[in-house]
């Protein structure tokens, strides 16, 4: 990747950038494709619905309840919006959402496991709309929470609103991961290195990959029109992990609960705007 060049066109002012070449370069150069304000329309729609799906999951969330009921609640909303949900046979998943249960990192696959009073759980929801797709997620509680579970839910949170808070252009990727590394860190969590954000808008999985660990001052050079998730991984344990044997779900190694928070972001000419915008 060619930093130094692009360094070099960085110190122009953004007023006087134009979108066009830099989005010419982004694809060379990243393989990046920069969104115009017709893409941007169309994943504030999909996020509008992805955040009304969370919100619908959440109203049914409780003690007793099965993760295929929630995966039933989520298809079923998701097509009466005239939606598809993007996770259903994606490189060969079985489901319309992710479902992780208190261990589990990522990619919890719905079955017939009740939740319990105290689990945390994070539901991970991407609707197709009308071609555009948004991804976000949350982590809940299961009726009453422990004093681990409230943290690591806090921690996380605060870890994704730490790397939302550094995006604006000029600024790397690399701050990103900084900023929550650090937070989590501090706190005695760790962060999932092998999990990490991506572009998204167009294509369920575009580039660039958005690490939650990393260096202050490198990576990419965030520009206007980058479209991507921040969804930072967090262990009240250490970061190291496995996969199980249906080649999907996600767990600690060390049997430590995780939590999850994530939004589609926009990098705007000031700054950032939240495409899924949940309280």
């Amino acid at each position: 990747m060619n930093y130094k060049k692009l360094k070099r066109r960085l110190k122009k002012s953004w007023h006087s950038y134009d979108f066009e070449k830099t989005k010419t370069q982004y694809a060379s150069l990243y393989n990046i494709r920069l969104k115009e304000k017709k893409d941007i329309i169309g994943i504030k729609k999909a996020g509008r619905l992805a955040v009304d799906l969370l919100n619908h999951v959440e109203e049914n969330i409780k003690p007793g309840i099965t993760t295929n009921y929630i995966n039933s609640l989520v298809e079923e909303f998701t097509k009466k919006n005239n939606a598809v949900s993007a996770p259903l046979n994606y490189n060969g998943f079985p489901k319309s959402v992710c479902t992780s249960i208190n261990n589990v990192i990522c990619h919890g696959i719905p079955d017939d496991t009740v939740l319990h009073d105290g689990d945390i759980v994070n539901i991970d929801v991407t609707p197709i709309l009308e071609g555009y797709y948004a991804d976000t997620s949350k982590t809940f509680f299961v009726g009453s929470s422990g004093k681990d579970a409230k943290k690591i839910v806090s921690v996380a949170r605060e870890c994704l609103q730490r790397g939302i808070l550094t995006v604006k252009p000029k600024n790397r990727i690399g701050d990103i991961g900084y900023a929550i590394q650090r937070y989590a860190e501090d706190q005695g969590c760790s962060v999932v290195r092998e999990y990490v954000g991506h572009g998204v808008g167009t294509e369920f999985h575009e580039s660039p990959q958005i690490p939650h660990f990393g260096r202050k001052g490198h990576g990419i050079p965030l520009v206007p029109g980058m479209v991507f998730t921040i969804e930072p991984m967090i262990n009240l344990g250490k970061h190291n992990l496995h996969v199980l044997s249906d080649n999907w779900t996600v767990v600690t190694d060390d049997g430590s609960l995780s939590a999850q928070f994530e939004h589609t972001v926009l990098v705007t000419n000031n700054g950032f705007e939240i495409l899924t915008p949940f309280d």
